[in-house]
């Protein structure tokens, strides 16, 4: 997946954000297979357990059977069909998500190749909010950042100028 590009400075922002928040002595169940954020994660003094790759819209048993104290979705919310549902079983009271906006001058993202490697939502930051909400969670602190590329042309700099992650810590309502 990062053949050639890695991205330094999502996993900067991302780990600083986490930094902020959680203390390495709590247990992260981080939602989808090992990936390099798990592993610099790991690094960080984190214990982190991922889970195994399993469908998350058909399948959230990792819910009911693995109890962490923190859990952490990152980049992958926009490829499941229903987070609705993934957001109403998650059983800790602490959560990390991280998105791709949605980006008005450039669309949705499909993989001819590979099936899970697909953008199913574009998500405006409203619309996580509301997600969040309607599924019991109370945003502590959210942060967005840019991504720009090293190109040339009118979509590059609009990168330059536009958000295009947004994350956010949210706690379980009692």
């Amino acid at each position: 997946m990062y053949e050639k590009t890695f991205p330094n400075k999502r996993f900067k922002h991302t780990l600083e954000f986490l930094n902020k928040h959680i203390s390495t002595t709590e247990t992260v169940l981080d939602l989808g297979v090992e990936n390099p954020f798990s592993k610099i994660m790991k690094e960080a003094g984190y214990s982190v357990k991922n889970s195994t790759g399993e469908d998350l819209d058909l399948d959230q048993s990792i819910f009911s059977t693995e109890k962490q104290d923190v859990v952490t979705a990152f980049e992958i919310f926009e490829h499941l069909l229903n987070p609705y549902t993934i957001l109403s079983k998650i059983q800790s009271d602490k959560l990390f998500i991280s998105i791709p906006l949605r980006l008005w001058f450039s669309p949705a993202y499909r993989s001819k190749t590979d099936m899970w490697d697909r953008h199913y939502h574009e998500f405006e930051d409203w619309q996580l909010d509301w997600l969040l909400e309607k599924t019991g969670w109370k945003i502590i602190d959210r942060k967005k950042w840019t991504n720009p590329v090293n190109k040339v042309g009118i979509r590059p700099l609009l990168r330059r100028l536009t958000n295009r992650y947004y994350i956010v810590y949210a706690e379980r309502v009692k």
